[in-house]
C-alpha cells in the first residue's frame, strides 16, 4: 500500500512515497525535492564471504539524460559509463554511509539510485544520498543511520543552505555537509579563500539541517521500517586472541618502530606470515580445507587487530608516530620545475614518500571539454587528472581507465585550484594539468596540488594565489575518550587511522576541504583543531614552493601558443569568414604558410559571436600577421575622413583603390581631379600610391571615394 510522507524543509517542500515502486528491492522510496525526483533502492544478498576483509558495497547514481530532456549526444543513442559526475555523486554518498553498517558484516549491498526528473535548483545528488539512506534503513540491512547530507553556500556573509545555481554563481563557499543526527562524518567544498573560523561555523550551520533530514526519516522508519536481519560473520575465540597475542604481541610492536616504509611493511608481513604459517603447519592434518581456511582467516583478523591497537597506543598513549616524526611535523619537501622540456609546464613536489609529477598544457578556448550530463555546465576549460599507477607503491596492478578513486582525486585538486585560476577574459586558454603520481605514502592528492599549482605558475597561468594541500589524521584510543590530530598523515595512519581531512588553500584562506572518517562521527572541536594545525602546516609547505617559484611566469612557455585577443564590430564577422569561409581560410593559410587550414603548423582563430576575436600560434609574428588583417577586415571607413590609398585596378568610369587589405572603394572619373579628366589613365597608374576621401556608398553598396576632394 502506498504511504506518503511529506516535510517542508528551509522553504522547500520534500516528498517521500513508499509501497508502489520497486516493491522486489529490500528497501525503496521515491523522492521528490521540488521537481526532483529520485527513485533509490536497497538490495543485500542472501549470503556473506565472511573470509574476505572487505565490505561489498556498491553506490551507483545513474544518471538518465531524459530526466533533464536530453537525447545522449555521439552515435549511440542511451547512456553509456557514468560521467565523472555522477561518479562523484556516488562516491559522495557511499562515503557518509559506509562506516554505518557494522565492522563484521560482509554481505554484498547495492544501493541504487536512479535519476528520474531533475530541477537543477533542487541538487538530485543530494535527493539521493537522502533516498539512499531512507531506503537502507528501511530495510533489513543492518544499518546504523540514517545520514543525510546539504549544501552550505554564503551570498553577502549570509549562510543559505541548498543555494540554487544562482545563488551559487555569487557564493563564495560550496559545502557538502554530510552526517548522522549526532555528528559530521563527510565534508565536500570548494571555498574562494574563506578563513577557518568562516568555515567551522559553516559546517555546524550545515549539520544544523543534517539533524532535520535525519529526524524526518526517524520518522519515516518509525512507520515503516523492518527488523534486521541476523548475518553470517566470524567470531573470535577469546583463547585464541590470548594465544596469539602472546606470540606476536612484541614482534609486530617492535616492527612497527621501523621508519622506513617498505622495511617496516616488510617486517610486518614477516612477522604476520610467520604466525600464519605456524598455525597451518600444526592444524592441516587435523582439519578439513574449509575449517582450516577459516582458522586461518581468524588468525589474520586477530594479527590485524594487534596491529591496530598497537599503532593507536603508540600514537595515542606515546605521543609518537611510526615514522619517529612528533604530531604537527611535515616530512622533508623538495620541489622542482621545468623538468620536462618540451612540455608548457611542468613541476615535481615531493613530501616524505609521496611524490607528484603536475604537467600543464595550455589550448586553445575550443579546445575545452564538453559536458554530456545533468548539470546547467555545458563546457569546462580547466581540467585536472590525475593517474596513480601500481608502480608508486611498488606493486603489479591493472592498467585501464580510471577508477572511483582517480576521478575523485582528480576532482578534489581541481576544485582547490579552480578557486585561483584566472577568469577566461584573464587568460583565454584552455587549461589541462596531468598530475602521475610516482610514489605516494599518503595524501597524493594534496601533493597533486602543489605541483598542480607550480607546475601551472610556471607555465606562465597567472594565478591569483600560489595554493598549497595537506591532509590531517585522527587517532582515537580505544576506549575513545582521548584523542590525537596528525598533521601530513602517511598511508599507515590513513590505512589505520580514524580520520582523512584534507585541507587546500593559499596564506589567505581555505580553497579546498574534503573528509572522510570511518568512525560515526567527529565533534565540532576535534574539526576546529584539524583547521588550526593544517593552517600552521599550510604555510610552511607554501614557503618551501615560493622558494621554488614565487608567482607565475610573465610570458608562457616558447612551446605553447602566443594568443592575441580583440573586439571587432559583430556585424563585421561575416566578412572575416568570408563567402564559404573562405576569407578566413586565405587569412589561415597564407599567414601561417601552409597548403590547409588542418596543419598543424596553421594559426588557429577563434571567432565569438560578440565580436571577440582570438589567435593562438606559436609564433608571435604570425599572430601578428592574422591580427592586422582581421582588423583591416572590420575596420570602418568614416565619411569624411582621408586615406592614404594603392590603385589596384582601373576601368573606364574610374579607379579601385586599397585603402587597407580587405578594403576597396572606387573613385569615378568625374572625381579624380579638379578639372575635367578625359581618360583615367591621365592622371593616375596601377600601383599608384594617392590620397582619398570617403564620400559614402554608393546603391551598388560600393564604398566611394574622391581624389579631387583630398586634394583640397
Amino acid at each position: 500500500m502506498k504511504k506518503v510522507f511529506e516535510k517542508e524543509f528551509r522553504g522547500r517542500k520534500i516528498v517521500v512515497e513508499h509501497g508502489e515502486l520497486a516493491k522486489q528491492a529490500h528497501g525503496a522510496v521515491l523522492v521528490r525535492y521540488g521537481d526532483t525526483v529520485i527513485l533509490s533502492t536497497a538490495v543485500v544478498s542472501k549470503t556473506a564471504n565472511i573470509l574476505s576483509d572487505f565490505f561489498p558495497l556498491m553506490v551507483l547514481y545513474q544518471e538518465k539524460l531524459y530526466s533533464v530532456g536530453k537525447i545522449p549526444g555521439g552515435f549511440i543513442k542511451r547512456e553509456g559509463r557514468p560521467t565523472d559526475a555522477a561518479t562523484l555523486a556516488a562516491r559522495m554518498i557511499d562515503r557518509p554511509m559506509r562506516p554505518m553498517f557494522p565492522e563484521n558484516f560482509r554481505n554484498e549491498v547495492q544501493v541504487v539510485n536512479t535519476v528520474l526528473s531533475v530541477d537543477t535548483d533542487n541538487s538530485p545528488e543530494l535527493t539521493a544520498m537522502f533516498g539512499s539512506s531512507l531506503a537502507t534503513c528501511i530495510s533489513k540491512i543492518p544499518f546504523d543511520g540514517p545520514i543525510a547530507g546539504v549544501k552550505v553556500g554564503r551570498v553577502n556573509g549570509e549562510f543559505i543552505i541548498n543555494p540554487t545555481p544562482d545563488e551559487l554563481e555569487n557564493s563564495d563557499l560550496d559545502l557538502t555537509v554530510a552526517g548522522t543526527k549526532y555528528a559530521i562524518n563527510m565534508v565536500e567544498a570548494g571555498a574562494k579563500e574563506v578563513s577557518e573560523s568562516d568555515m567551522l561555523e559553516a559546517l555546524m550551520f550545515g549539520h544544523e539541517a543534517v539533524k532535520e533530514l535525519c529526524e524526518f526519516q526517524e520518522e519515516i522508519i518509525k512507520e515503516i521500517g523492518q527488523e534486521k536481519m541476523e548475518y553470517e560473520h566470524i567470531e573470535l575465540d577469546d583463547d585464541l586472541v590470548n594465544e596469539i597475542t602472546e606470540l606476536a604481541s612484541d614482534k609486530l610492536d617492535k616492527a612497527m618502530r621501523i621508519h622506513e616504509k617498505l622495511e617496516k611493511y616488510a617486517a610486518i608481513d614477516a612477522v604476520k606470515e610467520e604466525v600464519v604459517k605456524k598455525y597451518e603447519e600444526e592444524n592441516k592434518d587435523k582439519l578439513t580445507d574449509e575449517e582450516l581456511t577459516l582458522l586461518l582467516t581468524k588468525v589474520k583478523l586477530i594479527l590485524e587487530n594487534i596491529e591496530y591497537d598497537i599503532f593507536r597506543s603508540i600514537t595515542v598513549n606515546e605521543k609518537t608516530r611510526s615514522d619517529g616524526r612528533s604530531m604537527t611535523e611535515i616530512r622533508p619537501l623538495s620541489t622542482a620545475i621545468d623538468l620536462l622540456p618540451r612540455t608548457h609546464g611542468s613541476a615535481l613536489f615531493t613530501r616524505g614518500e609521496t611524490q607528484a609529477l603536475a604537467v600543464t598544457t595550455l589550448g586553445a578556448i575550443n579546445e575545452n571539454q564538453i559536458l554530456d550530463g545533468l548539470s546547467l555546465e555545458t563546457e569546462k576549460r580547466f581540467m585536472l587528472h590525475y593517474n596513480f599507477p601500481a608502480f608508486s607503491v611498488g606493486e603489479t596492478g591493472r592498467y585501464g581507465s580510471p577508477g572511483r578513486r582517480e576521478i575523485g582525486h582528480g576532482a578534489l585538486g581541481e576544485r582547490c585550484l579552480a578557486q585561483v585560476m584566472p577568469s577566461e577574459e584573464e587568460f583565454p586558454y584552455t587549461v589541462r594539468v596531468v598530475s602521475e603520481i610516482l610514489e605516494s605514502n599518503g595524501s597524493s592528492s594534496q601533493a597533486t596540488i602543489c605541483a598542480g599549482c607550480m607546475s601551472l605558475m610556471a607555465a606562465g597561468v597567472p594565478l591569483k594565489a600560489p595554493v598549497a594541500g595537506i591532509a590531517m589524521g585522527l587517532i582515537t584510543s580505544k576506549d575513545g575518550k582521548d584523542y590525537t590530530i596528525l598533521t601530513d598523515i602517511q598511508g599507515m595512519e590513513d590505512h589505520l587511522g580514524d580520520m582523512d581531512f584534507k585541507v587546500g588553500g593559499t596564506r589567505k584562506g581555505i580553497c579546498s576541504l574534503q573528509m572522510d572518517i570511518k568512525i560515526k562521527g567527529i565533534t565540532k572541536q576535534i574539526l576546529k583543531e584539524a583547521l588550526a594545525q593544517a593552517h600552521d602546516a599550510r604555510q610552511e609547505i607554501l614557503d618551501v614552493m615560493e622558494k621554488q617559484i614565487k608567482e607565475p611566469r610573465k610570458e608562457v612557455s616558447q612551446y605553447a601558443p602566443k594568443m592575441e585577443t580583440f573586439m571587432i564590430n559583430p556585424d563585421k564577422i561575416k566578412d572575416v569568414i568570408g563567402k564559404g569561409g573562405d576569407m578566413i581560410t586565405k587569412i589561415i593559410c597564407e599567414t601561417s604558410n601552409v597548403e590547409t587550414v588542418n596543419d598543424v603548423r596553421a594559426v588557429k582563430i577563434e571567432l565569438e559571436d560578440d565580436g571577440r576575436v582570438m589567435i593562438y600560434h606559436m609564433d608571435r609574428e604570425v599572430i601578428n600577421k592574422a591580427a592586422e588583417w582581421i582588423k583591416n577586415l572590420a575596420r570602418e571607413v568614416e565619411e569624411g575622413q582621408i586615406y592614404p590609398a594603392k590603385v589596384v585596378k582601373i576601368e573606364n568610369f574610374g579607379c579601385f583603390v586599397e585603402v587597407w587589405p580587405g578594403c576597396e572603394g572606387l573613385v569615378h572619373i568625374s572625381k579624380l581631379a579638379k578639372e575635367r579628366v578625359e581618360k583615367v589613365e591621365d592622371v593616375v597608374k596601377l600601383g599608384d600610391e594617392i590620397l582619398v576621401k570617403a564620400i559614402g556608398v554608393d546603391n551598388k553598396g560600393r564604398l566611394n571615394f574622391s581624389r579631387r576632394d583630398a586634394l583640397k
